[in-house]
């Protein structure tokens, strides 16, 4: 799992579990840490500078005084982490000022990998990172996907699911885990194998395959070369 080197992450929540769930997770793997349970309290911290990345439950109370749209090229990147509540009003402001989401109950795997991804595309001078697998290449900027030369057209449900397989590349994804991150909720196995079916079709497209089904457990990005 990447580590940081000291990055300063902002965590914004009230709920005294998810504090006590985040700051040592962060901690344990190189980030300094500062808390704050209120948005008003979040703007202030934020308006001082200095922080790499800014981690929102969406559960606080005044999470409308978090400002969003009206942040600058070189403010932070948002992280918010999102139930199923919360999910339709976050994802159309996800690929926007460089935020993202993670779907609650955290995975930790999941949660570092997001945070390095944030942290290390603003440190390249993008708003948001590219990510590749091989040949393949996701810009969160546009929400694209490019496989070699040939663009993937994509549903927005397809893209989350790309997404979400490439920052886990090597991991098996459960089906439960694939609705949860993508809808905030179970849905029937047809569903999610209906969904793969699709993406499957479209990013392969006689190339090598890249996405693999585990009978039993779940799908996974393998195949090609990070």
């Amino acid at each position: 799992m990447r580590r940081g080197n000291g990055e300063h992450i902002l965590v914004v929540a009230c709920d005294p579990e998810v504090v006590d769930i985040l700051c040592p997770t962060l901690e344990l793997a190189g980030y300094r840490v500062d808390v704050t349970d209120t948005g008003e309290a979040a703007i202030d911290r934020m308006g001082r500078g200095g922080l790499h990345l800014v981690l929102v439950d969406t559960t606080l109370p005044d999470l409308s005084e978090i400002p969003r749209r009206r942040r600058g090229v070189d403010g932070p990147p948002v992280l918010f982490l999102v139930t199923g509540d919360y999910l339709d009003a976050v994802l159309p402001e996800v690929g926007l000022s460089g935020e993202d989401y993670i779907a609650k109950p955290v995975q930790i795997t999941e949660l570092l990998a997001r945070v390095w991804l944030l942290i290390r595309g603003r440190s390249a001078g993008r708003s948001e990172p590219l990510l590749r697998y091989g040949d393949l290449a996701l810009d969160d900027t546009s929400c694209r996907a490019r496989r070699g030369e040939r663009e993937l057209d994509l549903t927005s449900a397809e893209y989350r699911l790309l997404r979400y397989l490439l920052v886990n590349s090597g991991r098996v994804l459960s089906k439960e885990h694939i609705a949860d991150h993508l809808w905030g909720e179970l849905r029937g196995d047809n569903a999610i194998e209906r969904l793969v079916s699709r993406l499957r079709r479209k990013v392969e497209g006689g190339g090598p395959n890249l996405i693999r089904t585990h009978r039993g457990f779940g799908y996974a990005m393998e195949g090609g070369h990070r």
